[in-house]
């Protein structure tokens, strides 16, 4: 698969086994701050400019995206979503209602219900892709 990111939407690797990876990189000033040493996780967490993008669709004329490829993770799934999911749920709490629902339909489902159960303070966008083999 080939992925083109930009801003703080994530795409994820949810394998079956329990694990989670991050395949993106935020573009926002907390998580540049986390990489140059300067906080924690926690402290970016509740940031006050948690929210601030340094690169984003409709900053500038030119949007240049991270691209690369990857796999699609073997027997497991393809998690893109916004801030308004993944800033709300923790890892595990995705890659366990994703791992323990039926079907990727339902799980999109699940997971939204869990964010806005969780406070849902921000738009929830979930797209998720099963790999078969």
């Amino acid at each position: 698969m080939a992925i083109a990111h930009l801003g703080d939407s994530r795409a994820y690797a949810v394998y079956r086994d329990g694990r989670i990876e991050a395949l993106t990189t935020d573009h926002s000033l907390v998580k540049r701050l986390q990489e140059m040493g300067q906080l924690t996780e926690e402290e970016a967490a509740i940031h006050p400019q948690k929210s601030v993008l340094y690169r984003a669709l409709g900053q500038g004329a030119t949007a240049q995206a991270d691209i690369f490829t990857s796999s699609l993770p073997s027997q497991g799934f393809l998690l893109i979503c916004s801030d308004g999911l993944w800033g709300v749920l923790s890892e595990d709490d995705i890659q366990r209602i994703v791992n323990s629902t039926s079907s990727p339909f339902l799980a999109c489902h699940h997971l939204v219900e869990a964010a806005n159960a969780a406070g849902g303070p921000d738009n929830i966008s979930v797209v998720l892709v099963r790999a078969v083999s």
